[in-house]
């Protein structure tokens, strides 16, 4: 309680001196300065986020001052902090609602804006890159692929690195198991054309293996594509070789919106 009025007093007499008075400007980079000052005290201290604030202080200035490299060094020094903060909160496993980890997207957004205006998108997708590691380490592979993503996004001059993101990216996908999603789609945009015909064979009656059958589609879906392909009762006829687009249209219904059909067409006993 000490640390934290000590810091409280020394943070607002820095505030006091922007403010504007008669006849006197303030001394903003001498504001700067000292808020850094108290940031590093703070930061030996381990009082982490008292220090990010402080890095969010110096990050005011240094934008008064039209100091685009200091404002982007303050902010990624404070979306550090509030990152390390967050993570120690969930190794003591203390109650909270993720503000440390909510307050170090935001430095690390603001951040990224700031480097992208100094036509640096090399530094901007390196931050990209570090949010999304760190996201993956804290069990959030479904939010860390945005970033993945924006940082391929701005490594187009260096490919390398960019298919080194999108890699990071599918693994990400994979552990969010959305990847099931994207082959189905697939699957179904191949099927849904006609010449594509081993594809087509594959879900025939006829040729019908159970140990065959692909593993990646739900068998509700499985089932229907199998419908557009043998359409009718007795006689296995393709859908799309006989030009049935009657059929073909209820079936896309529930190919799209699985559950609904069934639900519709269930009555109650």
């Amino acid at each position: 309680m000490a640390a934290e009025g000590d810091f409280l007093t020394r943070y607002r007499a820095v505030s006091n001196k922007l403010k504007k008075r008669f006849l006197r400007k303030p001394n903003v980079a001498e504001a700067s300065e000292q808020f850094g000052q108290l940031a590093k005290e703070l930061k030996q201290q381990d009082c982490l986020q008292y220090a990010a604030f402080c890095n969010l202080a110096m990050a005011r200035c240094e934008q008064t001052l039209f100091n685009a490299p200091g404002e982007a060094l303050a902010l990624t020094d404070a979306a550090r902090l509030f990152l390390s903060s967050e993570k120690e909160n969930r190794a003591l496993q203390a109650p909270g609602f993720d503000e440390h980890l909510q307050a170090a997207l935001n430095c690390y957004s603001f951040a990224i804006k700031v480097y992208i205006e100094m036509n640096q998108p090399i530094m901007a997708a390196s931050l990209s890159l570090e949010l999304g590691n760190a996201l993956k380490e804290m069990n959030r592979p479904g939010e860390a692929v945005v970033h993945y993503q924006r940082a391929a996004e701005l490594q187009t001059q260096n490919p390398v690195e960019a298919l080194l993101s999108m890699g990071e990216m599918a693994t990400c996908k994979i552990l969010t198991r959305a990847f099931l999603d994207i082959v189905a789609k697939c699957e179904i945009s191949r099927k849904l054309l006609p010449e594509h015909a081993q594809t087509l064979e594959r879900y025939a009656w006829e040729s019908f293996d159970p140990h065959s059958q692909v593993t990646f589609l739900p068998e509700t879906l499985f089932l229907l594509l199998q419908s557009v392909v043998c359409h009718g009762k007795c006689v296995p006829q393709m859908a799309c070789q006989e030009k049935d687009t009657e059929s073909l249209k209820s079936l896309q219904t529930e190919l799209c919106c699985p559950g609904r059909s069934s639900a519709t067409n269930t009555s109650p006993v």
